[in-house]
């Protein structure tokens, strides 16, 4: 019951981000093109990101929690992976387009109207800031009730709720675009170098191709069934080995559904004095205490069946 509310608090606190941040774009649009800022308009596009990664979130907070059924056995968790490619893809088309438009700019400088581009400006970095306190503040409040509630168990790096996490360094990111577009008001208005609207315009867009290398990067990562970040693939094996029982480990494979969702197969050779009821147990809760590993199927053998490569025995893993 305490986690379907936390569930429904988290998910309203991300209706009223998205809210804030698809105003804040609708009036960066207008600002930009009312002012003639292309810095401006530039962080109206970083702020589109924004809004489609808190969509994003949102609704891969929604289908998660979603049942399996006969046609997607696995639930519905690669929908998330699957927006974050179309997500990386658009961000790619507004940097292209942002940096396309900053040459046009900077070989045909044009008047900027610097008040309203400040003003602007200044209201977005607030809204930014009201999202971040929105979002950082569950990420700390789901911290810390994690270590409380297991502080027994090692969670493994990087991980944890990426979709708040992520969400909340795409607005932190957004916020350090709108201090850049007002530090570039501030000089137009004192200087009337209209070249500085260009080049800031140009940093905007390189924190944009940053955000797409990192979105793109894991998504093919997760859909090419990579080891998750964070989980090596021998730590496990000796993880596996050192509960009683496990002579080998072979034929071992761990891939990520999404990045919360991690699964793992492996085909494990027991003793002959070893119980397979009790060990499937005992392997189950070393995996889930060690990495979070909560979806697994594990074939218990008397000796090797010849499949898959041997990852490590049990007189390789008393070696290291």
């Amino acid at each position: 019951m305490q986690a379907h509310q936390g569930q429904a608090h988290l998910q309203r606190r991300f209706i009223w981000s998205l809210l804030l941040t698809g105003g804040i774009f609708i009036v960066e649009v207008v600002g930009s093109l009312w002012s003639g800022s292309l810095a401006l308009l530039s962080d109206a596009g970083h702020v589109f990101v924004d809004a489609f990664a808190l969509a994003l979130s949102y609704a891969a907070l929604r289908l998660a929690s979603r049942p399996a059924n006969n046609r997607h056995t696995y639930g519905f968790h690669r929908m998330e992976v699957l927006a974050a490619l179309i997500n990386g893809a658009l961000l790619s088309v507004i940097v292209v387009e942002i940096l396309r438009e900053a040459w046009h700019r900077w070989q045909h400088p044009v008047a900027i109207k610097s008040t309203g581009m400040l003003i602007i400006a200044v209201a977005g970095l607030v809204v930014n800031l009201v999202v971040a306190l929105l979002l950082g503040g569950h990420a700390h409040e789901h911290h810390d009730r994690d270590e409380h509630e297991h502080e027994a168990e090692a969670a493994p790096a990087g991980r944890g709720n990426l979709n708040v996490r992520s969400a909340y360094l795409h607005v932190l990111g957004d916020a350090g675009a709108s201090v850049g577009v007002i530090l570039a008001a501030v000089i137009i208005a004192l200087t009337r170098w209209m070249w500085v609207d260009p080049i800031i315009s140009v940093f905007i867009s390189l924190l944009i191709a940053l955000s797409a290398w990192r979105v793109l990067k894991e998504a093919l990562h997760i859909l090419m069934e990579g080891v998750p970040d964070g989980v090596e693939l021998e730590a496990v094996a000796e993880k596996m080995l050192a509960v009683p029982g496990v002579e080998g480990i072979h034929d071992l494979h761990i891939w990520s559904l999404c990045p919360e969702n991690i699964a793992l197969s492996a085909h494990v050779v027991a003793s002959p004095a070893a119980a397979p009821a009790e060990l499937l147990a005992s392997l189950n809760a070393c995996l889930r205490r060690a990495f979070g590993i909560t979806h697994t199927t594990l074939q218990v053998e008397g000796k090797p069946c010849g499949q898959g490569e041997t990852v490590m025995l049990a007189a390789e893993a008393e070696r290291n």
